[in-house]
This record gives structure tokens, sequence and C-alpha cells, in this order.
């Protein structure tokens, strides 16, 4: 499809998007009213109508209640770094998440029993209903919430253990490798899928963005001689932050 095949819409919201880039439109400024697009781009109030949405949904602009849309500052990303486990370090995976940034970060945590999903039992090779260990995190850096966490872990491994609660106890707040190792399980892979998709209502409550906002989610699961031990799911929200890989070459 070429450009001047693309719908109105898409064609008024590019030219809007070129301005808020390239600073004709900057930070802070009020997006041209819906009556002035349709006047300045010779569209109906429909595709004006449109057009903003989808400036809206790439988080390029927002709502303010009685005000009208504004020209959302553009946050410059920071980096999330991941270098898989480290046996020797003794980390939280915070901690070696973040092993190359300047500034430690903090976190707050909540761990609860639950009976495990149909798609949690399939990534730990249990059965549904099975018990689980769910622990909730939420990551800030310099206070600003950065990162969620759930993780899963089979009661059937942890269970009456020292290790039960990730969060608490001898090795609370210890990465998921030095923990599991306590019990003599020792775990010798990783594996993460990575993807994005709008953010959760709840999720971007808690991460400070707006709907429509994409986050990007990191599916991790540490397995130990073939058996899936612990699974989580890490969501960072896409506009603020890259994820960064240092894996080692062998």
């Amino acid at each position: 499809m070429t450009f001047g095949e693309q719908p109105a819409y898409l064609r008024v919201a590019g030219d809007l998007r070129k301005k808020i880039v390239d600073g004709s439109l900057p930070p802070h400024t009020r997006l041209p009213s819906q009556a002035r697009i349709r006047e300045e781009y010779g569209v109906s109030d429909t595709v004006a109508l449109e057009a903003r949405k989808v400036l809206m949904a790439e988080g390029l602009v927002e709502g303010r209640s009685g005000s009208g849309t504004y020209v959302r500052e553009r946050p410059v990303p920071r980096r999330v770094a991941r270098s898989g486990y480290r046996p020797d370090s003794g980390a939280t995976p915070f901690r070696q998440e973040q092993a190359d940034l300047a500034v430690r970060g903090t976190w707050e945590s909540h761990s609860e029993q639950a009976e495990a999903s149909g798609a949690i039992a399939e990534r730990l090779s249990i059965r549904p209903g099975d018990r689980v260990m769910c622990t909730n995190y939420v990551f800030r850096d310099a206070g600003e919430a950065m990162m969620l966490s759930t993780s899963w872990e089979p009661l059937a491994v942890t269970g009456r253990t020292p290790v039960m609660l990730p969060e608490e106890g001898p090795l609370g707040g210890m990465g998921v490798v030095e923990r599991m190792a306590a019990i003599d399980v020792i775990v010798d892979n990783v594996t993460e899928e990575v993807g994005a998709r709008p953010g959760l209502a709840e999720e971007l409550l808690a991460l400070g963005g707006v709907p429509g906002h994409v986050v990007v989610v990191i599916q991790r699961t540490y397995f130990a001689s073939g058996r899936p031990v612990e699974t989580a799911d890490v969501v960072v929200p896409a506009d603020r932050y890259r994820i960064a890989y240092h894996l080692p070459v062998k």
C-alpha cells in the first residue's frame, strides 16, 4: 500500500506524529482541536477523531479532563540489563538484572499460596490446581515503578523447606539459583521468551502508564535437570525502558 492509499486518519496521524517528533509540537503543547484538524486537513470529524486516537494509542499525546489533548513528555529510554543467572553471585534476580546500572533499585513483594492455572501448570510441568507459591513484585528505580514481576514456584519442590517463601527465611531475597541450591536442587538452565502487548489496566496503574501503552513481557523459566522449578512474567513499560542482554560466548 502506498502512502497515497493510506486511510485518511493514518495520513493525518502521520503528519501530526512528524510534528511531534521534530519538535513543531513540543511536549505540553495542546494538540489541534478536532475542529482545527478537520479544517486544516479537509477531513471529517470521524477521521479527525480516529487520528487523535492513533496518537493516544502510541503514547504520544494524553487527554486532560476538561482541557483537551496534549503532547506528552517523551521519556529517554533507560536500560534494564539482563545477564542470565549467576550461580556464585548471591544476588537477587533484580540485582542481577541491574548489574550494569549505577543506581540500585528497591522492590516490594508479597507471597501467597495459590492453585496453578492451566497456563502456569503447563509452564511448570505440573497439574492444573497443584499448589504453587505465587510472589508479586514491584521494582523501583529511584522511587519510580519500573518493572513488575509475578513468579510461581511449585510447592512440590519448595514446600516445607526453608526457602518456601522467596523473600523470607535465611535465604530471603537471594536469587532462584542460590535458594534452590540450598535444598539440593541445582538449576542448570534458564529460558526467556520476550514479547509485547498492550498493558493491562492494573499494570499501567502500577507503572504510571496510560491506557493503550505497550509493555514488554519476559516469560522466564528456571530448570533443574529439565524440570521447571520457577517461572515468572516480568513486565516493563516499553516507552521508558529497553531490555539489554549480556550473553556469554562459549
